[in-house]
């Protein structure tokens, strides 16, 4: 029982500095969207729409568009609220039409239509996708003036004899093919890549900052001071140790189900899943006893908790996908726990696995721990003892 005391304190001091809420519940969400928005997929993307009183031939644009492979086409009832639509990610990009567009365009003068979004690659596609089918329009209009010039048709028919034509005259297709195999499925959801990145670094570093409080109990005493009653010193090792393993774990949970619910984030299969989640909870409890124990000053036990847990985070794939690391990285990369936790939910998440397929990844993350738990309670005991 006094173990489960000394582990509840750990966890309410997490919380009693306000700052930590931010850096536990807030940033790490901040960080899912905004690598979700910068790198992810498996979301079709959509193209907003304005246009009132645009006539048959600016529909037949719209539908065009809408027939479109992988693209959404949404319509808008102004043109403020498309831009806020583009502004909040909703649309990833804006298309006004003019009003009036069919009636310029059967009368011999020029449309002016706008396109805008964000500065992205995608925008930049959508933006070829949209040049395609005014191209597509613009050989009708071309066509039926000519038959027009021509006196083929009259003005008034045209139009309708170039889209028969058009119809009856055979399309050239175009099929484009991938060489070689994707290193990402097609059906990752937009921050299901991140999400899994960002647990691991948020746990480990957490975990390493939190020694900070462990050195403020050893300097003031607070140690010695439950020494001195009946309490065992392996007692109050497994409280710090448990302690350290909650506020990892808490960490982890507030990821997990704060991004699925927000984000709907897949963490793939639900037993492997919580697997990992413990495995590395333990190593990053480890780790942070082990920095806690060793440093006697608070100021540097933060700094280099973050160094370690940026750097290690950075080599084990949480910053970078691993799959784009060259050969000789990914294997130096494997040094890291990290990077055994990021293969582990690419196995769950990019290729359905279960908790067989991750047995591997599970056992070295154990050795981690158990290598990792040793040293920080033999080095613990010693600097409470001594």
């Amino acid at each position: 029982m006094k173990a489960l005391a000394i582990a509840s304190t750990n966890l309410l001091r997490l919380f009693r500095q306000r700052s930590n809420i931010f850096f536990v519940i807030v940033f790490p969400m901040l960080l899912i969207l905004l690598l979700g928005a910068t790198f992810g997929g498996g979301v079709t993307p959509t193209i907003g729409v304005v246009g009132p009183g645009i006539g048959p031939l600016g529909e037949d644009f719209v539908t065009s568009l809408r027939e479109t492979e992988d693209l959404d086409i949404e319509r808008y009832s102004s043109e403020d609220d498309l831009i806020d639509a583009v502004e909040r990610g909703r649309a990833q990009a804006g298309l006004v039409i003019p009003a009036g567009y069919d009636t310029t365009l059967r009368t011999g003068g020029e449309v002016v239509i706008r396109l805008f979004g964000r500065p992205s690659s995608l925008a930049q596609q959508l933006s070829a996708t949209v040049r395609a089918a005014v191209g597509e329009q613009n050989l009708l209009v071309r066509a039926a003036r000519f038959a027009e010039s021509e006196g083929i048709s009259s003005p008034e028919d045209s139009f309708e004899l170039a889209a028969q034509a058009a119809a009856a005259v055979p399309g050239v297709r175009v099929r484009t093919t991938s060489a070689g195999e994707s290193l990402f499925p097609e059906d990752l959801g937009t921050f299901d890549l991140g999400a899994s990145t960002q647990l691991l670094l948020f746990i480990f570093i957490t975990s390493l900052t939190g020694s900070v409080a462990l050195i403020e109990t050893r300097r003031l005493g607070l140690t010695r001071r439950m020494l001195s009653t009946p309490t065992r010193t392996r007692t109050i090792l497994a409280g710090e140790a448990l302690g350290r393993l909650g506020v990892a774990l808490l960490q982890g949970l507030i990821i997990m189900l704060g991004s699925a619910l927000i984000f709907g984030v897949n963490w793939g299969h639900p037993a492997g899943a919580s697997l990992i989640l413990i495995a590395f909870s333990l190593v990053g409890a480890g780790a942070g006893l082990l920095l806690g124990s060793v440093f006697n000053n608070d100021q540097q036990a933060g700094s280099v908790a973050l160094l370690l847990g940026l750097g290690l985070a950075a080599l084990g794939g949480s910053m970078v996908p691993i799959e784009l690391f060259p050969d000789t990285m990914r294997t130096i990369a494997h040094v890291t726990p990290h990077a055994w936790g990021n293969d582990a939910f690419a196995a769950l998440v990019r290729r359905d696995g279960n908790v067989v397929d991750i047995l591997p990844e599970l056992a070295v993350l154990a050795g981690f721990a158990i290598v990792l738990l040793t040293l920080a309670t033999w080095r613990l005991r010693r600097a409470i003892t001594a």
